[in-house]
């Protein structure tokens, strides 16, 4: 059954055979703006069913919030009736989304050549962890593995510590990004060449296009980069500071927001200090900024004080957890929590188009095999 839908995508067929994240993250940002998203699970289901807890109805939240606005269905590719299912369901799609190792769909005769022959139009989008060849081709890739090989691990945690994961998945989910992107560039071209192409995106690679500034400092003078902690290797102040209450972070990338800081602070002396006149000055001479501006922050309340700054031109912020940001009242104004019904909460669309706004129509697709098989 497809679901009538709305928005930028409406009309736009997609099969998604993703599991974990980057590629249901890549479906789900096509399914919030109107593709007819439907999700083939092999027949024990998207391993992240069981990355809990937390689990609703015994599914885990981790999949939950990355698999909603699609249809499901459950078919093992490996079984020659399954794969003709899959023919039927590609006669009329736009885009096949799958993270199989690679060679396994060649070796089930679904590979990319072989699609194509058979459905000239289909964007085929393909998320893996190294690319399909080169030395590592083919091989496994998790998001922190991915960090640790790429840098981002080195260049994270404090100066005088150990190396450390970035908390949030950032390479899986922006290697979603660049899959929709690249969908989106494929189905553009399609409408001037009538024919679909191989779109891929890896973590690997993605992982590397994440390591600016520190990736153009190397290239420039070949001094490896060091750790250091909440500051910014080539601007100052852009740092996390203490306060009276809660930790502020502010971030001064030119002299009229230092200025504005130093007037906000009562402290108008310390921006015609020689030492701090320019950014490679206040840069070169962090050490003493930072104690001067640790003792200026140090009887101020830090949410107060960050508001402030803000509403003065200086970008700061102070130090919220996962529950104050999410409910925050910019995040209830942006829109930027969803409901749907009693059972789903999750974290709605950051992209805002004025007439085709994202919408939110199905749940995540948490039934077994044999409750989708009856469904249909």
């Amino acid at each position: 059954m497809t679901i009538p839908s709305v928005g930028a995508l409406a009309g736009l067929r997609v099969i998604d055979l993703s599991r974990v994240l980057g590629g249901p993250y890549c479906g789900q940002v096509l399914g919030d703006h109107g593709a007819d998203v439907l999700k083939i699970e092999p027949p024990q289901g998207d391993e992240t069913r069981t990355w809990g807890p937390p689990f609703q109805a015994g599914v885990a939240a981790y999949y939950i919030g990355l698999n909603r606005n699609k249809r499901g269905m459950y078919l093992d590719l490996s079984q020659e009736s399954a794969r003709q299912t899959l023919y039927e369901l590609l006669a009329d799609a736009d885009v096949l989304i799958e993270n199989f190792k690679t060679g396994t769909m060649e070796k089930w005769g679904i590979g990319y050549e072989a699609l194509a022959a058979r459905f000239p139009r289909l964007i085929h989008c393909r998320v893996s962890g190294f690319g399909a060849d080169g030395p590592l081709g083919g091989l496994v890739g998790y998001d922190a593995s991915i960090q640790a090989m790429t840098g981002i691990m080195s260049v994270n945690g404090e100066p005088d510590g150990e190396p450390l994961r970035v908390g949030v998945p950032l390479v899986d989910q922006a290697t979603g990004m660049n899959a929709v992107i690249g969908i989106l560039m494929a189905l553009y071209e399609r409408t001037r060449s009538g024919l679909g192409q191989f779109v891929e995106a890896s973590l690997f690679d993605t992982g590397l296009s994440l390591l600016h500034p520190y990736s153009t400092n190397w290239f420039a003078n070949q001094q490896p980069p060091q750790r250091s902690g909440n500051a910014h290797a080539n601007i100052y102040p852009y740092d996390i500071f203490p306060s009276a209450s809660v930790p502020i972070f502010l971030g001064v990338g030119n002299d009229k927001q230092f200025a504005l800081l130093c007037q906000c602070l009562d402290a108008p002396s310390l921006s015609e200090d020689p030492r701090f006149a320019t950014p490679k000055l206040r840069s070169l001479n962090r050490a003493e900024l930072r104690s001067a501006l640790v003792s200026l922050l140090a009887n101020r309340e830090g949410i107060e004080c960050a508001e402030q700054l803000l509403r003065s031109g200086v970008p700061s912020a102070p130090l919220l957890n996962i529950e104050a940001a999410l409910q925050h009242p910019h995040t209830r104004h942006r829109g930027m929590v969803v409901t749907m019904g009693d059972s789903y909460t999750g974290v709605a669309s950051p992209i805002k188009l004025s007439r085709t706004p994202a919408s939110y129509r199905l749940l995540p697709p948490v039934g077994t095999p044999e409750e989708a098989k009856n469904a249909r």
